[in-house]
C-alpha cells in the first residue's frame, strides 16, 4: 500500500509520495533532471496511482538521502557488462544470481523486489532501496519483468547464461565501434582519413554535399556547419572528392543520365513530302538537330523534329520528360530528356529522308507573317556547321534565308525589340577531366537560324490561337528603358539588368524583348518540354483529336517549367564550377577583364575569355568599357567564388 514517505517511481525516475489527496491521488516529489546533468533539480505533481510503481513500503528519511546511496554505491550502467566489479552490491546482485540459478525452479521463475532485495543485503535500510533497485536494473544478471511493471509491481527475472553472454558481446562490439569511431574523429580532425575504411562514416557528409538530405551526424559530432557547401569542403579536404566531382546536377533532383526508354519507330502515315532540301545548322559539336530551314521562292519552311507522333499525352515516356523538363547540358555531356535512341529516328538530318512536323510561312514584305500551315512532312535535310553556313550565305539555297532575317530583325527591332549580346564560351571537359574554354563567336548564320525559329514559334503561336489551341504562349513584360544606354560591354549589361523573366501560360501576350506580340517556343521537342506539349496539342489538333484542355494543360506546363527551371539553374553552376576548375588547373592564367558597372562599392567587370563577371577591387576606378589585366586570386570552389586581382 502507498503511504507518505514511500519510495516510488514515476516516469523511470524516484520520488517520495509527500501526501495522500483525496479522490485516490498522491502529491510526489521527484527528481526531474536528466541522470546525466550536472546539477539535482527536484518537482513535485500530483498524480494517479497508476502513473507511479511503488518501490518499497518502507518510509524513507528524504529522496536525498536515496540518491546519495545509489549514487555512492549502485553500479552505473556504463558498467554493467564489467563482471569483474569490486562494488559490493554488484558482488552481492551476482551472488544472489548464482543462488537463484543454482536451482532448477527458481533459475525460471520471477521474483519480487522485496524478496530479491533481502537475498541481496539482509538490513536493507529504507533509504538504501533505490540503490539497490539500480543495482538490479543496471547489471546484466537480472532483468524487470514489464508485464508486472506496467501493473504498477516490481519482480525481476534471472537471465540465463546465454543471455548474459550474449549482452556482453553486443557490448563489447558497440564498444569497439565506438573506440573506432572516435578514433575516426581523431583523423578527421587532422584531415588524415583512412580510404577506403573511412569512407562508411563520410556517406552522410557526401548525402549533405549532393543535397540529398539537410543533416550530417558526422559533421554535427564534429562540431562543424552543416551546409552543403561545408561538405564539399570537407570531402574535397579528406580527398573523397577531387576537384572535378560536379554535385549540382544531383544538389537539384536531376539525373545525370538520359532517359531510357525507348520510343516506338515512327508510325507510318500520310505526310506530305517537301522537295526542296532543307538545312540543318548548327554548332559543330551539336549532336540533336531538330531544326532545318529553307525557302522554295513563296515559303519559309521552318522544319522540326516529330518526336511527338511516338509520345503520347501522359504516357510514361512524356511523364518523364515533364519531370526533367528539358535537356540538361553540362560539360561532362548531355543527360536528354528522351532516350539517347530517339535521335536516330528523330533527329533531321542523321538520315536520308527525315519525318518532321512542318511549319509553312507566308511572308509579306516587310518579313511579318502573313499566314501559318502546320503540316506533317517529309523532307530531305542536310547539316551543316554555322562556318560552313557562313561561307555559303551568298549562293542561291541560302541567300534568301539571310536575306528573310535581315527583315525579321528590323522588323522585330521597329517593334521594340531588345537585342542583347553577352560574351559566350564552349567549356570542354575530356575523359582526363582537364577543362579547355572556347570563346563562343556570332557567325551570321547563327543570327539568321535564330530569326528562323522566331518565326516559326511567332507563326505556331497565331495558328493556335487562330484555332483555340490551348497552347504553352511565351511573354515577356516591357522592360524600362533608360536614356543613357552607353556603347559597347557595358551598355550590353545595363540593357540586360533592365529585362524582366520570360512567362510561360496559356494566354497569349506580347513578348516585348522579342518585339513579338504573341510567341511559343515549338523548335526543339527533343530537348524542351514545353515544345514536346506543343507538338502534341498541334499533332491532335491536325488529326481531329480530342485537345488537352486549358487547366490540363496550364498544369502540365507548370511543372515541365519547373523541371526546366532547375535544370538551367544546374546547368549555370556547373559552368561556373567547371570554370572554377580551369583556373585551378591553370594557375597562371591571365585574362581581360572590361569595366561595365561603377555603381556599386566597387567596380563590376565582365570577363569574355570565361563569360564570367566579378567585383575587382581596381584603383583607379576605370571607365565604363575600360580593359585592365587580371590574374585569378583565391579560389573557393564549393561557395563557387574566385577573387580576380588587378595586375
Amino acid at each position: 500500500m502507498i503511504k507518505e514517505n514511500t519510495l516510488v517511481l514515476y516516469k523511470n525516475m524516484p520520488a517520495i509520495v509527500t501526501s495522500l489527496i483525496a479522490g485516490g491521488k498522491f502529491s510526489i516529489k521527484y527528481k526531474s533532471s536528466r541522470p546525466d546533468a550536472k546539477k539535482v533539480e527536484f518537482a513535485t505533481i500530483n498524480v494517479r496511482e497508476k502513473d507511479i510503481v511503488c518501490i518499497s513500503d518502507k518510509k524513507v528519511s528524504s529522496l536525498e538521502n536515496c540518491l546519495k546511496f545509489s549514487d555512492a554505491f549502485a553500479p552505473k550502467i556504463e558498467d554493467m557488462n564489467n563482471l569483474n566489479q569490486s562494488n559490493s552490491l554488484f558482488l552481492s546482485v551476482k551472488e544472489a544470481w548464482e543462488l537463484l540459478t543454482s536451482d532448477e525452479e527458481t533459475a525460471k521463475s520471477k521474483i519480487s523486489f522485496e524478496e530479491l532485495s533481502s537475498i541481496i543485503k539482509s538490513d536493507v535500510a529504507s533509504d538504501e532501496t533505490y540503490g539497490i533497485y539500480l543495482s538490479l536494473k543496471n547489471t546484466l544478471y537480472f532483468v524487470p519483468s514489464q508485464e508486472d511493471f506496467l501493473n504498477g509491481k516490481l519482480f525481476f527475472l534471472p537471465r540465463t547464461n546465454s543471455e548474459i553472454e550474449d549482452l556482453i558481446a553486443k557490448a563489447d562490439l558497440k564498444g569497439r565501434e565506438l573506440e573506432m569511431r572516435d578514433a575516426f574523429f581523431r583523423r578527421l580532425k587532422s584531415l588524415s582519413l583512412k580510404l577506403p575504411e573511412d569512407g562508411v562514416y563520410m556517406a552522410d557528409v557526401e548525402s549533405l554535399a549532393l543535397g540529398r538530405t539537410d543533416k550530417s551526424r558526422t559533421m554535427h559530432d564534429a562540431n562543424m556547419k552543416e551546409t552543403p557547401e561545408k561538405a564539399h569542403q570537407l570531402l574535397l579536404d579528406t580527398h573523397i572528392w577531387d576537384i572535378t566531382r560536379n554535385p549540382y546536377p544531383i544538389r537539384w533532383g536531376l539525373s545525370m543520365k538520359s532517359a531510357t526508354e525507348s520510343l516506338s519507330s515512327p508510325p507510318e502515315e500520310e505526310r506530305q513530302t517537301v522537295s526542296d532540301e532543307a538545312y540543318a545548322i548548327d554548332n559543330e559539336w551539336s549532336t540533336d538537330p531538330d531544326d532545318a530551314v529553307s525557302f522554295d521562292g513563296e515559303y519559309l519552311w521552318v522544319h522540326i523534329a516529330d518526336p511527338a507522333s511516338t509520345v503520347k499525352p501522359n504516357s510514361s515516356i512524356d511523364i518523364s520528360a515533364r519531370n526533367r523538363g528539358a535537356t540538361l547540358y553540362i560539360p561532362e555531356g548531355a543527360a536528354r530528356m528522351l532516350c539517347e535512341d530517339a535521335l536516330s529516328d528523330y533527329a533531321l538530318g542523321l538520315s536520308s529522308i527525315s519525318r518532321a512536323l512542318s511549319f509553312k510561312l507566308k511572308l509579306s514584305s516587310d518579313g511579318s507573317i502573313e499566314d501559318c500551315e502546320v503540316l506533317k512532312t517529309l523532307v530531305k535535310v542536310k547539316r551543316l556547321t554555322y562556318i560552313e553556313a557562313d561561307a555559303l550565305k551568298d549562293t542561291a539555297e541560302l541567300k534568301p534565308l539571310f536575306d528573310i532575317a535581315e527583315r525579321n530583325i528590323k522588323r522585330r527591332t521597329e517593334r521594340g525589340a531588345v537585342q542583347i549580346s553577352m560574351p559566350e564560351v564552349h567549356i570542354i571537359v575530356d575523359e582526363r577531366k582537364k577543362v579547355s574554354i572556347v570563346p563562343q563567336t556570332s557567325p551570321k548564320s547563327s543570327e539568321m537560324v535564330r530569326e528562323m525559329m522566331l518565326l516559326a514559334g511567332e507563326g505556331a503561336a497565331r495558328f493556335a490561337f487562330k484555332n483555340d489551341i490551348p497552347f504553352p504562349f511565351v511573354s515577356q513584360e516591357a522592360p524600362s528603358l533608360p536614356d543613357d544606354i552607353p556603347e559597347g560591354l557595358s551598355g550590353q549589361y545595363k540593357l540586360r539588368r533592365c529585362m524582366h523573366k520570360r512567362s510561360v501560360g496559356i494566354t497569349p501576350a506580347p513578348h516585348a524583348g522579342l518585339g513579338l506580340s504573341m510567341y511559343s517556343q515549338v523548335t526543339s521537342p527533343l530537348r524542351r518540354y514545353g515544345d514536346l506539349i506543343a507538338h502534341m496539342q498541334l499533332r491532335a489538333f491536325l488529326a481531329g483529336q480530342p485537345l488537352l484542355d486549358k487547366d490540363t494543360m496550364l498544369f502540365r506546363v507548370a511543372e515541365g517549367e519547373a523541371s526546366a527551371q532547375a535544370a538551367h539553374k544546374a546547368e549555370r553552376k556547373s559552368n561556373t564550377h567547371w570554370t572554377l576548375v580551369y583556373l585551378l588547373q591553370n594557375p597562371d592564367w591571365t585574362g581581360e577583364a572590361i569595366c561595365v558597372d561603377t555603381n556599386g562599392k566597387l567596380p563590376l567587370f565582365s570577363i569574355p575569355s570565361l563569360a564570367m563577371e566579378a567585383y575587382i577591387p581596381a584603383s583607379p576606378v576605370p571607365s565604363l568599357n575600360e580593359a585592365i589585366k587580371i590574374r585569378a586570386g583565391r579560389i573557393n570552389l564549393p561557395e563557387l567564388t574566385v577573387d580576380f586581382i588587378p595586375l
